[in-house]
C-alpha cells in the first residue's frame, strides 16, 4: 500500500511537473530562425608567451575550457552575438572583455598581463608596518579566512593545528585548557597580536584565540622566531597577529553557521556599513554552544569540555586628510566552560563530593590607533587596554583573578634615504594583578597584595638596502621593569634575493619572559597536585636565530612556493614544570642549568592549473634540558609534525572537496612511577574531509567529517578517576597513585559529521 502511494505521489508529481513545463514552453512566441552554435578558438598570451591552464569562461553562457600548453583552446556551443568573456589564471591579471563572435570571427588572442604582487601579500608583523612579503627581512607567513574553511572551527586555537610547525597543546584532559607551540617551544613563549596590538597576554594566554570572530579575520601573519626587540616580552618564540578586516571593504553581511554530530554549533555573523562619508565600522558576533556529555572512554568523566562561549567584536575606522590612520575596537568575550564528572551540576561547583572543573571568563578589550596630524611624518600613536576576569573551581581549589593591562605606544617611521628605513617606538605597559593564591599575598601569608608591574621602554630599527639584493636590518630594545630592572634586546636580520624566485633570510635575537604560573599554566590548578615553588622565579632569557629558504616555482601549468627553515634557541634561566619528580606536586623553578630547542621545517604550496591545490609541510625538532650533567626531552613535544591539505574543485559546478590534516609522531608524556600506561604517545593522524558547493549569489553550503579515521586516545588519560579527592588513595593502591589529568596529547572525539552554511553579500 505504502510503495502504490509513493508511485502515485511520483505520477502527481511528475505530470504537473511536464504540464508546467509546457505551459511555460507554449506561452514562447515560435521561433522559426535556428541559431547553429560556433566553435570558438582562444589563444592566451602574456608578453607573447603562451600561458598555459588559463580558464576561460563565458558568465552568461555558463561555458568554460581551459588552455593547453601553447595557450590554445577551443570552446563550442556558443552562438553568435556579442557576448562577455573572462580569463583568469593565478599569478596574472583578470581579464575580461566582450567578443562579438560570428561564424566569420570565432578565432581570437588575448593578452593577459603578469602580476606577481597577487602571489606577494602585505604584511605587517615582521617590522611593524606594511610591506611586501617577499621583501621582508623576516620570515613571515600569510593564511586568509580561505585557507582555514578548508576545515572549520569553532576558534582560531584549533585552526592553527593546520599550520606547519604551530600546534595546539591541550594542557588538561578536563577544562581542556591550552595554549600554541610553535617549533616546540610552548605557549608562553608566543605573542598573540590583533592588529599588530599585544592585547592577549598573561591570564588570557590560554584563551588568547578563542572568542575571536572568524568572519571579522582579514589575514593571520606568523612569525616563527624571535621578535622581542619589536615586541617586547613573551615574544621569544613568535607571534601570531590577527588582522582584523578594514571596515572601508568588509562584506555588508557574513554568516557562517555550521554545526556537528557531537551538537557543537558554531555561529558566526558580521556586517559592515558607513555613517554618513567619514565613519565606518565592521561588527561581528561569534556564539558558540556545545552542551552534550560524552564518555567514549567509559571513566565517568566528559571526554570534551562544555562550553558556551559569545564573543563581540566591533571596529570603526575614519577618514582623514592624507589617508592619515584612525580606527579603533572593543572586543567582549563571555564564557562559560565545564569538564568533569558525567553527574556534576552547578550545584556540586566547589564541593568535593563530585569532581568538576568550572571556569567562568569575562573579558574587555579596546584598542586604537592614531596617526599623528604631523606633515611629511608618519608617526603613529598605538593604545590598548584590557580586562579579564576569571572566577573558576578546579575541584575544591578555587582560582579567582582579575587581570588589567595597559599599554601605549608611540612609533615613527622616517624613511632617511633610499638607503637608511629608520623604525623608532616608546611605549609603556602597566599590569595589575590579583587573585585568591599565595602568588599576590605578602611572605606571611596573612594579606592580600596585588601584583603592580610596569614595563617602560623603547626600539629602535634601521632597515638598510645597500643595493637591490641585500637588505639588513639592526635593531635593539631597552625596557625597564620595576619588577626586574633594566633589560636589553637586540636584534640583527639580513635578506639576499639570489634571483628573482630565490630569497635566503638570516635572524638573530634576544628575548625575556616573565612567568605569571597560574595565569599561563592552568594545569597547576587541575587535579589533586599541590603547586611547590622552589625559589624566587627569575625572568627567563633566550638566544633565538634561524636561516630561512625561500623559493617561488613556476610551473607548466602553475607554480610551486617552498619554504624551509633552520632555527636554534637556546634558553637562561628556563622555568621549569616538574610533574615527574613527585606525582602529588608541581614543581616550579629556574633550571640550574639551560635548555636548547632545534630542528628544521619545510612547507610546499603547490597550485597546478584552476582545479588543484596542495600545502604540505613537515617540522622536525629536538627539545632538551640540561641540568646537573644530565639531558632529558621536554615532555609533550613531539620530534616530528606534519600538516597536510589537499584541494580539488570542479569549476563549472562551483564544486570543492578538501582532504587536510595534521601528524604527531611519538612524544614524552608525564608519567607516575611505575606507570602502567606508555611512556610516550603513540604516532597518530587526524584527518577531515570536506565538499563544498558554491553559488553566484555568495551562497556555499558544506559538510564532512572530521577525524575521518576514527582516532582517539585509547590510554587512561585520567589516573584513578573513580577517587578524583583522593579519598582512597591508601586503599588497594600498592604504586602510590593519585588522581592526575595531565597525561594527554590529542583530543577525544570520534569522527563526526558536520554540516554548514556560508553566506557573504558585498
Amino acid at each position: 500500500m505504502k510503495k502504490c502511494f509513493n508511485i502515485s505521489i511520483f505520477i502527481a508529481f511528475y505530470g504537473f511537473f511536464m504540464l508546467f513545463i509546457n505551459t511555460k514552453v507554449s506561452a514562447k512566441p515560435v521561433s522559426t530562425t535556428i541559431t547553429q552554435p560556433i566553435s570558438v578558438r582562444f589563444r592566451v598570451t602574456s608578453d607573447n608567451q603562451p600561458v598555459a591552464f588559463a580558464s576561460i569562461y563565458f558568465p552568461k553562457l555558463g561555458l568554460s575550457g581551459t588552455t593547453d600548453s601553447l595557450g590554445k583552446a577551443v570552446i563550442e556551443g556558443i552562438t553568435e552575438g556579442k557576448h562577455l568573456v573572462e580569463i583568469s589564471f593565478i599569478g596574472f591579471e583578470k581579464q575580461s572583455q566582450i567578443l562579438n563572435i560570428s561564424k566569420e570571427n570565432n578565432a581570437f588572442e588575448i593578452e593577459v598581463k603578469s602580476n606577481q604582487s597577487l602571489l606577494d601579500e602585505v604584511v605587517v608583523t615582521g617590522s611593524m608596518k606594511e610591506m611586501r612579503k617577499s621583501e621582508s627581512v623576516v620570515p613571515v607567513e600569510m593564511f586568509s579566512p580561505k585557507y582555514f574553511e578548508r576545515n572549520p572551527t569553532p576558534s582560531l586555537f584549533e585552526a592553527m593545528s593546520s599550520v606547519n610547525g604551530v600546534r595546539p597543546q591541550l594542557q588538561c584532559s578536563i577544562c581542556n585548557t591550552g595554549d600554541i607551540h610553535i617549533n616546540g617551544m610552548e605557549g608562553p613563549y608566543t605573542m598573540v597580536l590583533i592588529d599588530n596590538m599585544p592585547i592577549v597576554s598573561g591570564l588570557s594566554t590560554v584563551y588568547g584565540l578563542s572568542g575571536i570572530p572568524n568572519s571579522i579575520v582579514q589575514r593571520i601573519e606568523i612569525v616563527k622566531g624571535p621578535a622581542a626587540a619589536l615586541y617586547g616580552s613573551e615574544a621569544m618564540g613568535g607571534i601570531i597577529n590577527v588582522i582584523t578586516k578594514n571596515p572601508k571593504s568588509a562584506p555588508k553581511l557574513s554568516i557562517d553557521l555550521n554545526a556537528t554530530s557531537y551538537q557543537e554549533i558554531s555561529t558566526d555573523v558580521a556586517t559592515g556599513f558607513s555613517i554618513g562619508k567619514k565613519a565606518h565600522t565592521v561588527l561581528g558576533i561569534n556564539y558558540f554552544h556545545f552542551d552534550k556529555r560524552f564518555d567514549i572512554n567509559n571513566d565517568n568523566f566528559t571526554d570534551v569540555t562544555l562550553a558556551k562561549r559569545l564573543a563581540v567584536f566591533n571596529k570603526w575606522s575614519f577618514d582623514r586628510p592624507d589617508n592619515r590612520v584612525a580606527d579603533i575596537a572593543f572586543r567582549y568575550v563571555n564564557e562559560n566552560r565545564f569538564g568533569g564528572q558525567l553527574q556534576w551540576t552547578p550545584e556540586f561547583r566547589g564541593g568535593d563530593s563530585i569532581y568538576g572543573e568550572s571556569i567562568y571568563t569575562n573579558r574587555y578589550e579596546f584598542l586604537g590607533n592614531y596617526q599623528l596630524p604631523i606633515k611629511k611624518e608618519k608617526i603613529l600613536f598605538n593604545v590598548s587596554a584590557n580586562r579579564h576576569i576569571q572566577d573558576s573551581y578546579y575541584g575544591t581549589t578555587k582560582y579567582f583573578a582579575d587581570q588589567n593591562i595597559v599599554f601605549g605606544q608611540l612609533v615613527w617611521d622616517k624613511k632617511i634615504n633610499k638607503t637608511h628605513d629608520v623604525l623608532i617606538g616608546m611605549g609603556h605597559r602597566y599590569t595589575y594583578y590579583d587573585d585568591n593564591t599565595s602568588v599576590t599575598a605578602n611572605k606571611d601569608n596573612t594579606e592580600n597584595k596585588p601584583q603592580e608591574k610596569t614595563l617602560s621602554g623603547g626600539f629602535v630599527q634601521d632597515e638598510i638596502s645597500p643595493n637591490d639584493r641585500w637588505k639588513i636590518i639592526v635593531g635593539a630594545r631597552y625596557d625597564y621593569s620595576n619588577v626586574h630592572g633594566n633589560i636589553l634586546s637586540p636584534r640583527l636580520g639580513a635578506k639576499y634575493k639570489i634571483n628573482n624566485t630565490d630569497n635566503i633570510r638570516l635572524n638573530i635575537g634576544n628575548g625575556f619572559r616573565v612567568v605569571n604560573v597560574f595565569s599561563e599554566d592552568h594545569a597547576a590548578l587541575t587535579g589533586g597536585r599541590s603547586v611547590v615553588f622552589v625559589n624566587e622565579l627569575k625572568p627567563e632569557k633566550s638566544w633565538n636565530g634561524n636561516i630561512n629558504y625561500t623559493r617561488f616555482q613556476p610551473l607548466s601549468n602553475g607554480f610551486m612556493n617552498i619554504d624551509a627553515s633552520i632555527f636554534y634557541t637556546f634558553y637562561n634561566n628556563k622555568i621549569i614544570a616538574d610533574y615527574l619528580t613527585d606525582p602529588e606536586k608541581v614543581i616550579y623553578d629556574n633550571l640550574k642549568g639551560y635548555a636548547d630547542n632545534y630542528g628544521i621545517s619545510l612547507n610546499t604550496d603547490w597550485t597546478l592549473g584552476s582545479r588543484f591545490k596542495s600545502t604540505i609541510g613537515g617540522t622536525f625538532l629536538q627539545s632538551y634540558i640540561h641540568e646537573n650533567g644530565t639531558k632529558r626531552e621536554q615532555i609533550q613535544t613531539p620530534n616530528f609534525t606534519a600538516n597536510y591539505s589537499l584541494s580539488y574543485s570542479f569549476p563549472n559546478q562551483n564544486l570543492s572537496f578538501d582532504f587536510n590534516g595534521y601528524v604527531n609522531s611519538p612524544m614524552l608524556l608525564p608519567t607516575f612511577e611505575n606507570d602502567y600506561r606508555p611512556i610516550r604517545s603513540p604516532f597518530f593522524n587526524i584527518s577531515n574531509i570536506q565538499m563544498t558547493k558554491a553559488w553566484a549569489n555568495g551562497l556555499e553550503i558544506y559538510g564532512g567529517i572530521k577525524n575521518v579515521f576514527n582516532f582517539v586516545p585509547t590510554e587512561d588519560v585520567i589516573m584513578r578517576p573513580f577517587d578524583p579527592f583522593d579519598k582512597g588513595i591508601d586503599v588497594n593502591n600498592p604504586n602510590g597513585y593519585t588522581f592526575d589529568p595531565s597525561y594527554n596529547y590529542a583530543p577525544i572525539q570520534k569522527a563526526r559529521l558536520f554540516v554548514g552554511v556560508r553566506m557573504k553579500i558585498k
